[in-house]
C-alpha cells in the first residue's frame, strides 16, 4: 500500500502517460505524510491541498508569474491577514555552493540545513553543516553572510548586482547565478505589470527541500503567524521526463487547505472573543419560529416565502416547539433575526422580526416580510 505525498507527481506522470502538451489545470485532493500531527499548527499526517500547474513549453518566466499571480490572488481574496511570499532561484542556491566551497555532493544536503532558517537559528543551522554534514567552518560562514540577505525583490536583486561584498562578487561571476539573475529580473518586471510584487520578498535563505525544483522557488507564509508555510512551489522541468524519457517544462504552486482553515478559524475565534458574537455556525440569516401549538405548516409557509426571496431561512423540525429552545438555537448558531408569530399574530396578518444582536422587536405585515428582512440583511 503506498499513499500519495503530494499532487505534483501524479500530475507528471498524467503528462508523461497521455504526451501531453500545453496545460493549465487546477486540482484538490488528499495527500499523505509521516509528520508528527500539531493540529494548532494545522500539520496532519493526511489533509487536503489544492494545485495549480502550468506545463508546456512557453516563454521565459510568463507561466511562472501567472502562477505566482494566482496564488497573491487566492491568499489576498481569502482573507486570512497580512502574508509574505518568499522567493528563490534554484541555480542561485547551487551558485552560493559552489562559490562558498561546497563539494558538489553535499550541495543538496547543505540546501537541506540552510531550509530549517525559518525554524532555527543560524548557530544551530551552522553546527549541523559543520558537525553533522562535514563541511568546513569557513564555507559556513561565507554560506551565512549571503543566506541572512533578504528583502524587496528589486532592491535584493539590484544588492545581488551590484554590492561590493566580496562573497556576492563571486556569486554573480557564477554562469548559473547569471541566468538565475537574469530570469529573477524578468520574473519581477511581469509580477510588477500584474500587480502582485508587493507581497514578494526576495529571501536568500529559503531552499525548498524537495530536489525537483529547478528553477525559481517560492513559499507564502502569515506575518505573525505559527501555522508555518500556507502555499509552495517552484518550477520542476524534469520531473516529467523522469516518467516520459521526454522533459516537459512545468511550474506550480500548492496550497494547504487545511493550513488556511486554521487560521481562519483562530482569526473567527479572537473575534468572537472581541465582540461576544459567537461564531456561525450556519448560513442561515433568519430562523422562523412560533408560539403555540399547531404551527408547523405555518412556519413551513413563511419559510418558503423566504427562500423564494434568496433569504437563507430555516425553521425547526419540531411540531411544538418551546420558545426558549427557540432563541437558545439561534444565540448558539450565531442565526442574526428571527421571524415571530403565534395566534394573534396570524389573525393580524403579521409577524414579529426580532434582531438578535440588538435586542429589538419589529411588528411587519407578511407583506411587507421580505422587504424589512432584506433591508436588515444588507
Amino acid at each position: 500500500l503506498s499513499l500519495r505525498y503530494d499532487l505534483t507527481v501524479p500530475f507528471s506522470r498524467f503528462c508523461a502517460l497521455h504526451g501531453t502538451g500545453n496545460i493549465k489545470r487546477y486540482h484538490m485532493g488528499k495527500v499523505y505524510r509521516r509528520d508528527q500531527p500539531q493540529m494548532n499548527r494545522g500539520r496532519f499526517r493526511e489533509f487536503v491541498q489544492c494545485d495549480f500547474d502550468i506545463a508546456g513549453t512557453y516563454s521565459t518566466m510568463v507561466p511562472d508569474s501567472e502562477v505566482i499571480k494566482v496564488m497573491v490572488e487566492i491568499l489576498s481574496d481569502l482573507d486570512i491577514g497580512d502574508f509574505c511570499i518568499k522567493i528563490n532561484h534554484r541555480l542561485l542556491l547551487d551558485s552560493i555552493m559552489a562559490v562558498c566551497g561546497v563539494p558538489e555532493q553535499r550541495f543538496r544536503p547543505i540546501c537541506s540545513a540552510i531550509d530549517k532558517l525559518d525554524k532555527s537559528p543560524w548557530e544551530e543551522v551552522k553546527r549541523e553543516m559543520v558537525e553533522d554534514k562535514g563541511l568546513a567552518p569557513e564555507a559556513a560562514d561565507k554560506i551565512g553572510q549571503i543566506v541572512a540577505l533578504h528583502g524587496s525583490p528589486k532592491k535584493m536583486l539590484e544588492t545581488l548586482k551590484t554590492d561590493e561584498m566580496q562573497i556576492l562578487r563571486d556569486l554573480r561571476q557564477h554562469p548559473k547565478a547569471k541566468a538565475a539573475l537574469e530570469e529573477m529580473t524578468m520574473l519581477f518586471d511581469f509580477l510588477d505589470a500584474m500587480n502582485a510584487l508587493d507581497r514578494l520578498s526576495l529571501d536568500m535563505s529559503l531552499a525548498r527541500g524537495l530536489d525537483y525544483y529547478t528553477g525559481v522557488i517560492y513559499e507564502a507564509v502569515l506575518i505573525g503567524g505559527n501555522v508555518g508555510s500556507i502555499a509552495a512551489g517552484g518550477r520542476y522541468d524534469y520531473l516529467v521526463g523522469s516518467f516520459a524519457g521526454k522533459d516537459i517544462p512545468a511550474v506550480g504552486v500548492s496550497i494547504g487547505i487545511e493550513r488556511v482553515f486554521s487560521i481562519i478559524e483562530e482569526k473567527l475565534k479572537e473575534e468572537a472573543k472581541q465582540t461576544g458574537v459567537p461564531i456561525r455556525s450556519t448560513d442561515t440569516q433568519v430562523l422562523v419560529s412560533s408560539i403555540g401549538n399547531g404551527m408547523q405548516k405555518k412556519r413551513m409557509e413563511i419559510a418558503n416565502v423566504l427562500w423564494s426571496a434568496g433569504i437563507n431561512a430555516e425553521f425547526g423540525f419540531k411540531p411544538n416547539p418551546k420558545m426558549g429552545d427557540q432563541i437558545t438555537y439561534a444565540l448558539e448558531s450565531g442565526i442574526p433575526f428571527m421571524v415571530l408569530f403565534g395566534e394573534d399574530e396570524i389573525n393580524n396578518n403579521s409577524v414579529k422580526v426580532k434582531d438578535m444582536k440588538e435586542r429589538s422587536e419589529t411588528t411587519v405585515t407578511l407583506t411587507d416580510l421580505v422587504p424589512e428582512l432584506s433591508k436588515l440583511i444588507k
